[in-house]
């Protein structure tokens, strides 16, 4: 039997399906910044690369550079790895490792059936029944050269985010990348979301959030409001915003 294309196989297309609906429904300005944003030549990351909606567009936007998708749960980051390999996606580095903000093996939580929501830090909301995997940790200061330059992160962690930024304190204060992050109060365990904000103003960052289609400061955002945590499934509510974005440049179309 003829093997087929890689491009017509059934994984290929599922990737290449979550990538449109990313960049074209789902997270339509987040993608117009990194577009703007990052250049050919660039070195980038991808850290919670999940299934690898991301992948496939920053492989292609900095195809000159490097693409580095830091993934810990062994079926997608294997699955992201074999789908760069089978669409010559030859600049995309798949690290089956969890950045955080210290080396060593940590506890990773997987709800079952839902294993988008697995976490360092916090059992995912709504989720009664969880598998724990022991996973590597790295610090993105560790693992990044000083001279490489990285241009941009997005981070989606489900509740690491400060651990992760903590790791790449060195990055984030000396090469600034443009971040674009996902944040929750209910996956955070001891801090808030304003924390997390703190920490990134203190090096110089200014930050907004994604609230339908504009881009709004982050003054102007109440974890109260804005993440009401009313009903069963609080999350998918309109008006519940956890998408974000931190520039130490003006950012277009956003506002004040």
């Amino acid at each position: 039997m003829t093997k087929p294309l890689p491009w017509l196989s059934r994984d290929s297309q599922h990737f290449l399906i979550r990538g449109l609906k990313a960049r074209f429904l789902a997270q339509r300005i987040e993608f117009r910044l990194i577009r703007q944003h990052v250049r050919s030549a660039d070195t980038v990351c991808d850290i919670g690369a999940n299934k690898g909606s991301f992948v496939f567009w920053l492989s292609r936007w900095c195809r000159n550079g490097r693409v580095v998708a830091f993934e810990p749960q062994p079926q997608f980051a294997q699955l992201v790895a074999r789908l760069a390999s089978d669409l010559k996606l030859d600049n995309v580095t798949v690290e089956q490792k969890a950045a955080f903000s210290k080396p060593g093996q940590a506890d990773l939580f997987v709800p079952k059936g839902h294993s988008p929501g697995a976490s360092l830090v916090s059992k995912t909301v709504g989720a009664s029944d969880f598998e724990t995997i022991s996973v590597p940790m790295v610090r993105l200061d560790d693992y990044f050269a000083q001279h490489e330059q990285i241009s941009f992160m997005k981070v989606d962690v489900e509740g690491a985010e400060l651990d992760v930024f903590k790791g790449a304190e060195r990055i984030l204060r000396e090469q600034s990348p443009l971040l674009i992050f996902e944040c929750e109060s209910r996956h955070l365990d001891g801090t808030r979301v304003e924390d997390v904000f703190a920490y990134l103003n203190a090096l110089g960052y200014a930050g907004y959030f994604v609230a339908g289609s504009q881009l709004l400061s982050v003054a102007k955002f109440d974890a109260a409001i804005h993440q009401r945590q009313d009903g069963e499934w609080f999350w998918k509510a309109k008006g519940y915003y956890n998408n974000f974005v931190f520039s130490k440049t003006p950012l277009p179309d956003s506002q004040s």
